[in-house]
């Protein structure tokens, strides 16, 4: 796998990740599929929509449907007919999540399923085996993501905590062999909360691991926006250049053109497929709630200068009278606009990184992006 940057304005980047399945052109929004799948949209919708890149979690993935199944199938791509690139979470984050419900060790996390109960570890080389089952293009190291706040000396020996893993993550590579015949890459994941000198200290020691690329976990987990501004820009100054940055969980649409301006890559965020599930619709000039008794007789479109399935057939009105109606179609429409939303987005970003105009471009997106209620009534034009 080669990951190029093509062009810079400022520290922005606009690059290509060559991996088996495909040139990803970056920046890029890669839609949440946890399960294996995105929320109520199809594979066949989110090709027509350009996904380059969909995630996938190991946790999720190895509690149910299991790994044994999926190997049987022939791996994670071929379990859930998406033929481009796949992004594995380790898990890391969703243990984190279940506090009552783990306890780490040097070893590992030992942790009870949130389905059933029942006992679990994950170790390092463990959660590469899981992802090698999977057979994803790009596997995550498991972590452990510090909450917010928390104590300098708690952050410190996580952080510690989380490099040994990674050590033991990138031998564990180094000593496997992918079992689809496709090349996996593996990325390092820099922590350390919102203290600068523990983040510093985690990713020069990923960047001396070599991995593949390098995520900037352990952030937007409560933290004032302008600190995860700060932290994200402190780490890319010191990751290496030549390989891709991937600003993991984040975020609005504001945060991902924030991030694009300090250096970053590659986002994924639950957002656009969780808001539009309820009734929230992203367009240029701000958001829509698809509920509101305004859109009742108004047959305009979401976003007349978006050129999504949902945007080109329907209207605000019907849009509208399917949230109330509880309609499933409901789900699918504002979730394939609010990801078309997304995706074009950071497509833009790249282009405008290419003409070397970035900052009049953000700077105006953000200015129209800001115009909630009122403003997102106005037809775009």
């Amino acid at each position: 796998m080669k990951f190029t940057v093509e062009q810079r304005d400022g520290d922005a980047r606009a690059g290509v990740f060559r991996t088996d399945r495909g040139d990803i052109p970056t920046p890029v929004f890669m839609p949440v599929g946890t399960q294996g799948a995105v929320k109520a949209v199809e594979v066949r919708e989110l090709e027509e929509i350009g996904a380059a890149v969909i995630l996938g979690n190991a946790y999720h993935l190895y509690l149910r449907p299991g790994t044994a199944l999926i190997e049987k199938a022939g791996g994670l791509h071929r379990f859930n007919g998406w033929g481009k690139t796949i992004l594995t979470d380790s898990g890391g984050y969703q243990v984190f999540s279940l506090s009552a419900l783990r306890r780490i060790s040097e070893e590992g996390v030992r942790f009870r399923s949130h389905i059933d109960g029942s006992a679990h570890l994950f170790t390092p080389e463990g959660v590469v085996d899981i992802q090698r089952s999977l057979g994803s293009d790009i596997m995550m190291v498991l972590d452990e993501c510090t909450p917010y706040p928390c104590d300098e000396a708690y952050a410190a020996q996580s952080n510690a905590l989380t490099l040994r893993w990674a050590a033991r993550a990138r031998e564990r590579l180094a000593g496997t062999a992918p079992l689809y015949g496709r090349e996996q890459a593996l990325f390092g994941i820099v922590q350390g909360s919102t203290y600068e000198r523990i983040r510093e200290d985690s990713a020069r020691a990923l960047a001396a691991m070599e991995f593949d690329g390098y995520a900037v976990g352990g952030l937007a987990v409560g933290e004032p926006e302008e600190e995860m501004y700060r932290i994200t820009g402190l780490c890319t100054a010191i990751l290496p250049e030549g390989k891709p940055r991937y600003l993991m969980g984040v975020g609005t649409p504001q945060n991902i053109l924030e991030a694009i301006e300090r250096g970053i890559d590659m986002f994924d965020c639950v957002l656009p497929t969780r808001n539009g599930r309820n009734a929230v619709l992203f367009t240029r000039h701000g958001k829509l709630n698809m509920r509101n008794a305004a859109h009742a007789e108004d047959f305009r479109p979401p976003d007349a200068s978006c050129p999504c399935y949902a945007c080109r057939n329907f209207t605000r009105a019907y849009i509208r009278h399917l949230f109330r109606a509880g309609e499933i179609l409901a789900l699918q429409l504002a979730t394939i606009h609010n990801l078309t939303f997304y995706i074009r987005l950071v497509a833009e970003a790249r282009g405008a990184i290419l003409a070397g105009r970035f900052a009049a471009w953000k700077a105006a997106t953000l200015n129209a992006l800001s115009a909630e209620g009122a403003g997102a009534e106005q037809t775009p034009q």
